[in-house]
């Protein structure tokens, strides 16, 4: 009797895939993976031959994904993402080093928290150091190579490739608050390089709305201590937001504010095994639903 046939993915047409998806191109991508651009665009066509659906659309505006594509993406990120960690877990030594990893001082506490013991549980051999700081800061940290990688928040309208998710910025207050009643308006900040600053003080200015800063200080808690005690109002990624505030609405008469990305910046072409493994696994347990809409 005749065997079934058994279908198996090759990985390194997977590998290429998402390096096209999360940079936007072909060239890009080959120089990542350190190809030409022609044997990119050859393992694309076997791969979207093998799964029999095309996995990017080609015209005048440049590439991306069809709904295929965007289907496959996830996945992709997820089966790399474990290919990885068992080749790690089954070595002889496993996966060693050490990782340096920029965070947004917003960002460190919830969802991120569980991504980062997940990896250094699987990895226990692998030293990880955060370095939190303001996204400007960060950003020129891991561009400097003072990093091996950054999460960095910028406006949504900018393009990256490297775009975990997007989320809205939002007020917040203390719960049956009545801060945002107050004239002026009473904000607490966090440090002059936050990159929300710039935002929220021109969305107060053309909406005509006087403000004052109650507390500067480069410290989410200190910024949610304030907000709590009803004392300010402050500004957060709606998907960070302490469960114990409250996000506030346009009837609190606080101006609308826009989208940020959360981009990931790093690690670089030579970087060590443990930074590249950090992010894939980032990049499969990050949450990917846009509340930009």
């Amino acid at each position: 009797m005749k065997e079934p046939m058994i279908n198996v993915l090759d990985l390194n047409l997977v590998r290429t895939f998402v390096s096209v998806a999360e940079r936007g191109g072909m060239t890009t991508a080959g120089n990542a993976l350190h190809l030409t651009q022609s044997a990119v665009s050859q393992q694309i066509k076997r791969l979207e031959e093998a799964l029999g659906t095309a996995l990017f659309i080609r015209d005048r505006k440049g590439i991306r994904l069809t709904r295929a594509g965007e289907r496959l993406r996830g996945k992709a990120v997820r089966l790399l993402s474990l290919n990885d960690e068992i080749l790690a877990e089954m070595s002889v030594n496993g996966l060693s080093g050490s990782i340096r990893v920029g965070v947004p001082l917003d960002l460190v506490g919830n969802m991120l928290s569980a991504i980062l013991k997940a990896f250094v549980e699987a990895h226990p051999h692998v030293e990880v150091s955060l370095v939190s700081g303001s996204s400007t800061d960060l950003k020129k940290l891991v561009q400097g190579g003072a990093i091996d990688l950054a999460i960095v928040e910028e406006l949504s309208s900018v393009p990256a490739a490297n775009c975990l998710g997007v989320e809205r910025l939002v007020w917040a207050g203390a719960r049956h608050g009545r801060a945002y009643r107050r004239k002026p308006l009473p904000v607490s900040m966090v440090s002059e390089s936050c990159a929300f600053r710039p935002i929220v003080i021109e969305a107060l200015d053309k909406a005509a709305r006087d403000w004052r800063t109650v507390f500067e200080n480069v410290s989410m808690e200190a910024t949610a201590a304030t907000t709590r005690a009803d004392l300010a109002v402050s500004v957060w990624l709606e998907a960070f937001v302490p469960d114990d505030l409250e996000i506030l609405d346009a009837e609190c008469d606080v101006p609308r504010l826009p989208s940020f990305a959360i981009n990931l910046y790093g690690p670089s072409r030579n970087a060590a095994a443990a930074a590249r493994s950090f992010e894939a696994h980032l990049r499969a347990g990050f949450p990917r639903e846009r509340r930009a809409s």
